[in-house]
């Protein structure tokens, strides 16, 4: 492969993954401030819990309005507008006077956060070469993972010495980014032909052409994403809070479990994807899944702080290793003229949901231990989604451009 073109698909990648890194560092900010925030707003942890739903309440729509943007004209505008947009976001959120405000805020992020998933993995995507595609699809994945690491070590190093609001202003990050982006990036060559050879499957109407031709994939995608997605938020958004209500650990050993068990995740993912690229992407999707719910009575009852680690990694690792495959495995599966749309709106849309999986965590502690609230909800949807993985089909490999 010419240096050039290597040069150009790792600037991408690079691109997506820490464009999808701040955004779940941002995120996973209010899981980890929760008790923090609802101390100051004098609310619940049920209403604080209320906010990240209402985040993913928001992602489909900005997954619709980017991902249109970026079928309609190419990946580079979309991603640079959106990384503007959610870093405004998240410098307000510090500044955020009541919990109404805070509110509009995080529906304001949710809609920057999904925008930028489809539109970065789409681009990436399309310029790794198709042999590697799943492992580098395992680590444009676990941007989400290093960014949950990343918000566990901040907690632990300010959230008691500074507060939550000023981690927030840490948010400013992804406007760089979006320079490196307008620098660096270059347009998808698969965009770029396709749009020269077919014009009318990029204009308004061939897009929505295409939506109507493809909505049996849609739907499958919907099922599919949104049992991912209650495996990943069922499994991370409430567990610092498990860990602080059913533990009653402190800010400083909450912060250390989660970094690990997202060392476990950037691990799993990786590794699972690489897998992927040699034995299939449902195969290796419904083996990580059948692993992770045997190490869940670990995760959720071990008797000391040394096995509950162990069980937090191997959780994650298990957990995230099936998410690695999806970027590679949706952008397989969508048209060319629809991988900025289809693969994010379906990811956002089962974010739609699932994202009542931490209220619903929340509820049910309230009416039985938190450690069983927590295991029950995870056994079920690592099943189901192994389930549904199996009966879907998959082009590991596809060339794109051909």
């Amino acid at each position: 492969m010419p240096q050039a073109k290597t040069s150009d698909h790792w600037a991408a990648l690079i691109a997506s993954f820490l464009g999808w890194t701040l955004d779940a560092f941002d995120f996973f900010l209010v899981a980890f401030c929760l008790t923090s925030i609802a101390k100051e707003f004098h609310q619940s942890d049920k209403a604080i819990a209320f906010s990240v739903t209402l985040t993913l309440a928001f992602r489909p729509i900005g997954a619709l309005i980017f991902g249109l943007l970026a079928d309609r004209y190419g990946r580079r505008l979309p991603m640079m507008i959106d990384l503007i947009f959610y870093s405004v976001v998240e410098v307000a959120t510090g500044f955020a006077p009541n919990f109404t405000i805070f509110l509009v805020l995080r529906a304001l992020f949710g809609i920057g956060m999904g925008g930028e998933w489809g539109v970065g993995a789409s681009l990436a995507m399309e310029k790794v070469p198709p042999k590697w595609r799943g492992v580098l699809s395992g680590l444009l994945q676990q941007g989400y993972a290093l960014g949950n690491l990343m918000a566990a070590l901040c907690i632990w190093l300010f959230l008691d010495k500074w507060g939550w609001r000023p981690l927030f202003f840490l948010g400013g990050l992804p406007a760089l980014l979006a320079l490196f982006v307008r620098l660096r990036v270059k347009e998808s060559e698969v965009w770029e032909k396709s749009k020269s050879e077919s014009p009318q499957n990029t204009s308004w109407a061939g897009i929505g052409k295409s939506i109507s031709g493809h909505w049996k994939l849609f739907f499958y995608l919907v099922l599919f994403m949104t049992g991912m997605n209650f495996v990943s938020h069922g499994t991370q958004d409430m567990y610092p809070t498990f860990l602080q209500r059913f533990w009653h650990y402190d800010t400083a050993q909450r912060s250390i479990i989660s970094a690990v068990s997202m060392v476990g995740a950037i691990l799993g993912g990786t590794l699972v994807g690489l897998i992927s690229d040699r034995i299939g992407r449902r195969k290796a999707i419904i083996i990580s899944l059948l692993l992770g719910v045997l190490v869940i009575p670990v995760w959720a009852y071990a008797p000391r702080a040394g096995i509950i680690i162990v069980g937090a990694f191997f959780l994650q690792f298990f957990a995230q290793g099936a998410w690695g495959v999806i970027p590679a495995h949706l952008s397989e599966l969508a048209p060319n003229n629809l991988r900025g749309l289809l693969p994010g709106l379906a990811y956002q849309c089962g974010v739609l949901i699932a994202g009542s999986v931490g209220y619903i965590e929340a509820v049910f502690s309230e009416h039985m231990s938190y450690a069983t609230a927590m295991a029950a909800t995870a056994a079920t949807v690592f099943i189901f989604t192994a389930i549904v993985a199996a009966f879907g089909k998959e082009k590991k490999g596809i060339s794109f451009e051909s």
